[in-house]
């Protein structure tokens, strides 16, 4: 565990990351907190990722908009104030619904969530997604995609 208490004023924080359609600001990596990681994930409507899974667990909490999750086969559209826990190891996607939204997400320790959002942002320009380097970029963070 950390020795000092982390405080990040908002000019303190990192710019958005653009990753495929949406904005995700890593507040807190598990680096930082040398536990868990956070970020501020927004998206316009429909961005979001498709079904995924990783070798850490993860949870969301809607701050604003409806998010239409789906998580092992089971769908549901979560309101702001909604908290979603998802399991390591759970496939899981979301998309943001009508008019977007914002959440917050917590990756559990060990989570490659921020470096990957990271080398997605450097390496995959704003636009359509180069597709094969998304998957080299998920095969080298620990995250595989269903089929």
């Amino acid at each position: 565990m950390s020795s000092q208490a982390l405080v990040l004023t908002p000019d303190q924080q990192a710019r958005a990351l653009n990753v495929v359609g949406m904005q995700i600001k890593v507040l807190a990596s598990n680096v930082d907190t040398q536990s868990f990681g956070i970020t501020l994930q927004e998206g316009p409507e429909g961005a979001g990722p498709p079904l995924h899974r990783h070798g850490w667990d993860e949870a969301f909490y809607v701050l604003k908009g409806a998010v239409n999750f789906q998580c092992d086969g089971d769908r549901i559209v979560c309101a702001a104030g909604t908290l979603v826990h998802v399991p390591c190891g759970t496939f899981h996607g979301f998309s943001f619904g009508q008019g977007g939204g914002s959440m917050l997400e917590i990756s559990g320790a060990g989570a490659n969530a921020a470096p990957f959002f990271t080398a997605i942002h450097n390496e995959i320009p704003a636009g359509p997604p180069n597709i094969p380097k998304l998957l080299e970029l998920a095969r080298q963070h620990g995250v595989e995609f269903a089929v």
